[in-house]
């Protein structure tokens, strides 16, 4: 490998690519063509002798060796940053970057929320990956696969309830089981996602028909289409219903896990400790009711890097 062809510049284009992970927005950030940025990613690859992203369709995604290229480069900014901070005799300026799903901006981190935090907005798939690379100090996910290269912290773990209106039959009782659900029209997220698959799966390990309402993005706007009596929606407990409708545990799902995330070497920098106690706080003020993790939650299986 020949490392003079490691370029600082090289590996600062591809942090911004690994940002976005899309080569268009990736080029306009950088202010250069997308063929130049195509070159500079080719190259910083070559050079490693890694491949350092893969295509899915017309997804792109970070291999395990472009995490690693990308956190460098963040890491590589951050220690120029600090040692011109330094002879410039100024104090660097590092903001705690969170990343995390909508859900959980809606729902759980409350007061977290507020200026001087920079927010990543995404998936769990790129919530793993902001953390993985190093653009985000902490994330917030829902896992069911605890990954081995980053340190998880439980936050709290929620029941799955089903979302009705208020004068719905199944309103009536107390809690609910799988089986209640047969026959009934749901609200549903798209099938890529994973609450999908695992209501689906349980669904059909439980041998309850059911039929689609409607798919929709987002707890609101389901939880906005089951107002409108389109249909009915499970949605983890900590998603607050609107008034009108109601909320009644499904007894046999499992519970929801929220973890916080963090790159094993960061668990004592103060960008990471202050995020996490922030968390904590806001937990606490939140008008959920977060079930004990030891009895309403499987333990997470162990995975290598996903």
């Amino acid at each position: 490998m020949d490392l003079s062809r490691l370029s600082t510049d090289a590996l600062a284009s591809f942090a911004v690519f690994a940002d976005h992970l899309n080569f268009t927005r990736a080029a306009e950030e950088l202010h250069i063509s997308q063929p130049a940025l195509h070159v500079k990613v080719r190259k910083l690859a070559d050079a490693l002798g890694r491949p350092l992203y893969t295509r899915h369709g017309r997804r792109l995604a970070l291999t395990p060796a472009g995490e690693q290229v990308a956190r460098f480069a963040r890491d590589l900014d951050a220690r120029m940053t600090a040692f011109l901070a330094d002879v410039h005799g100024t104090a660097p300026g590092r903001v705690a970057t969170l990343a995390a799903g909508e859900g959980a901006y809606l729902y759980l981190l409350g007061d977290v929320v507020h200026p001087g935090i920079r927010l990543i907005n995404g998936d769990r798939g790129r919530t793993l990956t902001a953390v993985r690379t190093g653009r985000a100090d902490l994330g917030v996910a829902v896992l069911d696969v605890v990954p081995a290269d980053v340190e998880t912290v439980l936050l709290a773990s929620y029941p799955q309830v089903l979302v009705m209106p208020d004068d719905h039959p199944l309103a009536a009782r107390p809690h609910l089981t799988l089986s209640d659900l047969a026959g009934t029209s749901l609200v549903v997220p798209p099938p890529t996602g994973p609450h999908r698959a695992t209501l689906e799966r349980a669904l059909r390990a439980a041998d309850v028909p059911w039929s689609l309402a409607v798919e929709a993005e987002g707890w609101p706007l389901m939880l906005h289409f089951v107002s409108l009596h389109i249909g009915l929606a499970v949605v983890n407990g900590c998603v607050t219903a609107p008034p009108g409708l109601v909320e009644r545990e499904i007894i046999d799902l499992p519970a929801v896990p929220y973890y916080a995330l963090h790159l094993p070497d960061r668990a004592d920098d103060p960008l990471v400790t202050g995020l996490l106690s922030a968390i904590r706080t806001a937990l606490r003020r939140t008008p959920c009711i977060s079930r004990p993790p030891s009895t309403s939650t499987r333990p997470p299986k162990q995975s290598g890097t996903s």
